[in-house]
């Protein structure tokens, strides 16, 4: 049956932001498909509590890592140390820790920007470079970024953010040009809204939660576990044959 395709069984993964939300979803998501799976974030109590229920009776291996994706010397330890502790090199990347910072374009903060930069584009790019080479040598490897609807579309006052994730897409075609040769593919997934914590505060205001909802033709936000197909299919063999590509996963948004 087709369904072997998507055994990751002897692969690794290292999911950043991977302690709740999004990455949680598919940290828990990988260790289904047989992957042993390494979370990062900064959180350590967090972290702990995440393993756990990504690896509840899945059979496979975790380790988690505490790391701030804004600080270089910070993402390029966990570079170093990730495949240590799972006890073997890091098959499947999936850069997806992000943060955002909403501002008018004259009131957008150095600060502000260049931590944006540093967790949203800059963080992937440090992982990529690391884990690219052994790679290419194996002859296998998962790179895939998480960028957003809105690395294409955006919406007033997210300069920073759209930036680095129109970036990360312009990161995926290049990479995915260098790598394809190898075995290697590279490409990105492109969220809609999602019902995180991330997005939680959006619920206070239900004018804003209401913006999104109503540029979705599915008419609803999705819940996070909605991107463990997806991404399955982009880190297993099932996706052997897609590279460079950037995959929506909106109810519809890009659509219209």
């Amino acid at each position: 049956m087709a369904i072997h395709l998507f055994d990751l069984s002897g692969r690794s993964a290292l999911v950043t932001g991977g302690s709740k939300g999004l990455g949680l979803a598919m940290a828990r998501a990988l260790a289904q498909a047989g992957a042993n799976v390494v979370i990062a974030a900064r959180d350590a109590d967090e972290l702990e509590r995440a393993l756990a229920s990504i690896v509840e009776g899945t059979g496979a291996r975790g380790a988690w890592l505490v790391a701030d994706m804004a600080r270089r010397d910070e993402v390029e330890t966990l570079a170093r140390r990730a495949g240590e502790s799972i006890g073997g090199p890091i098959d499947i990347l999936v850069n997806n820790a992000g943060i955002n910072r909403i501002a008018p374009i004259e009131q957008v903060e150095d600060a502000d920007w260049d931590q944006v930069i540093a967790v949203n584009l800059a963080a992937p790019m440090i992982l990529s470079r690391s884990v690219a080479g052994p790679m290419k040598e194996r002859g296998w490897g998962r790179i895939i970024h998480i960028s957003s609807v809105f690395g294409l579309v955006s919406r007033a006052g997210r300069n920073a953010y759209s930036a680095t994730k129109a970036g990360l897409i312009g990161l995926t075609r290049s990479m995915s040009l260098e790598l394809a040769p190898f075995g290697v593919t590279v490409n990105a997934i492109l969220p809609g809204p999602f019902e995180t914590p991330l997005t939680a505060a959006l619920h206070a205001d239900p004018a804003q939660k209401r913006w999104f909802t109503d540029r979705v033709p599915m008419g609803r936000w999705g819940q996070p576990e909605e991107l463990g197909g997806p991404l399955l299919l982009l880190a297993s063999d099932a996706g052997s044959y897609i590279t460079g590509t950037a995959l929506a996963v909106d109810g519809g948004w890009l659509a219209q």
